[in-house]
């Protein structure tokens, strides 16, 4: 056996990209960077991209660097956000740069396609959650247009990178579950879906599983290995949970919130709470909802200007207690744009005072996101029968010890804070497996990061459920639906970063 392998890592979020290298053996994994960059949205006249050939020749630059530095580099595997995608033609070429899933194209378009095919069919297709910009929503979108026409291919994004660096082409199952077009039993293409949904069948080819060979980088020589190619899918490896009763935070842009499960929950009561059941690797089912997360403060610091993270978190620590509470679910927050206003305008609505501070505003979005924790980690538990005995927060979340203490406080339940840099790790040892270094099943994995990854530990403050659950009724009245609809539907998933 192999006892040892170096493997890069290719993780993009929807405000960063990073390389990272990772060396594995059964006594542990280290990481280090060997690339790090900025991303975002670029609008083109009315619509929003992404910039999908920077995004490659920055994945490039990275992976030459760490074979500069690992001229021993055994492989290399990609993970980004969800949903968004390319259209390759008849020759393999890009039809247009990627259009964002923050862009308004699909305004209104989920309401119609969903009028069609029926939530209840639907749900017991997919099983996933209605989210405005889910793939299926994206392509009904443009099916009238001049490059759906031209395509003979849809890839999404971390498969066009990987295919641009190999050209091999193929479509990795984790993410191909965020699509809305993939069989939640069967783990394929339905193709019943997407004929009654008009949709050209060419555009969805072969599907990977993790661990998959898919081809090698031309130039380099370099493996490239199928990981968990959604963030959050590769994120769920790297929990370091020591047993099945746990609830998962992967928190950065996005909080994916939710249990790991062996089958998917299709019952009415989950479909009505809007709950996904997204496909996770070695065949386990990331049952889950998606809550606004960080995006809330990013945005609204957009807006600030330059202020320190740390000392806004520090003042926002002094403020009061669940003072003034908003739905960071609701649809209001999602586009870019004044953040701090619309805050204010909901405060307003509520009939609560407004905050008057970066400070005040900061203690009011964790506040919020901690409650909205809390609602999503109790739904999931009782929507599935998984009993929690702890919460895992991984991804940059982690670092917000505020966070990750009021989260505990929220839950009633002990938090585990840790590793940051989840997704890699889960990438890495994804390779790692498929490579021969180390063995067994996420339990396995899973110990390997308890003895080498840094973690922290918050235990719930005593006494304060009934705070907690007042501030609940608060932002969900008992005489409305316990989570609305309209707020469910716009609460989005893919990134996470």
């Amino acid at each position: 056996m192999t006892r040892r392998a170096t493997v890069a890592a290719v993780d993009l979020g929807a405000a960063s990209g990073r390389v990272m290298v990772a060396g594995v053996s059964p006594d542990g994994v280290a990481l280090a960077e060997a690339h790090r960059f900025g991303n975002g949205p670029v609008r083109l006249l009315d619509t929003l991209h992404w910039d999908a050939l920077r995004l490659y020749a920055e994945v490039l630059a990275g992976l030459r660097a760490a074979v500069a530095e690992h001229p021993d580099l055994a492989s290399v595997g990609i993970d980004s956000w969800a949903v968004d995608y390319g259209l390759l033609d008849r020759d393999g070429a890009l039809l247009g740069n990627p259009v964002h899933y923050r862009d308004g194209r699909t305004d209104g378009v989920m309401d119609a396609v969903v009028a069609k095919l029926g939530a209840e069919w639907l749900y017991a297709t997919t099983g996933l959650q209605l989210l405005p910009f889910n793939t299926l929503f994206q392509l009904a979108a443009a099916a009238d247009t001049p490059a759906v026409a031209a395509a003979e291919r849809m890839l999404l994004i971390p498969d066009l990178l990987s295919y641009w660096l190999t050209g091999v082409a193929g479509t990795e199952v984790t993410n191909a579950s965020t699509t809305q077009l993939l069989d939640v039993r069967t783990r394929e293409w339905s193709a019943e879906l997407v004929a009654r949904a008009g949709l050209p069948a060419r555009l969805l080819g072969e599907l990977r599983r993790p661990g998959d060979p898919a081809g090698v980088v031309r130039d380099m020589g370099l493996p490239v290995t199928a990981v968990g190619s959604h963030d959050t899918a590769s994120a769920v490896v790297a929990v370091p949970a020591e047993s099945e009763r746990f609830a998962y935070i992967s928190c950065g842009t996005w909080s994916l919130v939710g249990v790991e499960l062996p089958e998917p929950v299709l019952s009415a009561a989950s479909r009505e709470a809007n709950f996904t059941n997204e496909a996770g690797v070695d065949g386990t089912v990331r049952y889950l909802r998606n809550v606004m997360g960080l995006w809330v403060l990013q945005e609204s610091m957009r807006a600030w200007g330059a202020l320190d993270v740390a000392k806004l978190l520090a003042g926002a620590a002094r403020e009061p207690a669940l003072g003034t509470l908003v739905d960071v679910d609701d649809p209001a927050f999602l586009p870019p744009g004044d953040m701090p206003g619309r805050i204010a305008a909901a405060c307003v609505a509520s009939g609560q005072p407004v905050p008057v501070s970066p400070a005040a505003f900061t203690r009011c979005i964790v506040d919020s996101l901690a409650l909205a924790h809390r609602r999503a980690v109790r739904q999931a538990s009782a929507l599935s029968g998984r009993d929690v005995d702890a919460v895992h927060i991984v991804g940059g979340g982690a670092r917000n010890a505020l966070l990750c203490q009021l989260t505990a406080d929220a839950c009633g339940l002990p938090v585990v804070a840790g590793p940051v840099e989840a997704t890699a790790l889960g990438n890495a040892l994804v390779q790692a497996r498929a490579l021969g270094v180390v063995h067994g099943g996420l339990a396995d994995l899973r110990a390997l990061l308890r003895r080498t990854q840094e973690l922290r530990f918050y235990k719930p403050e005593a006494g304060a459920e009934a705070a907690w659950q007042a501030a609940e009724a608060r932002v969900h009245p008992p005489a409305e639906p316990h989570h609305s609809s309209r707020t469910l539907t716009l609460a989005a998933s893919a990134d996470l970063d």
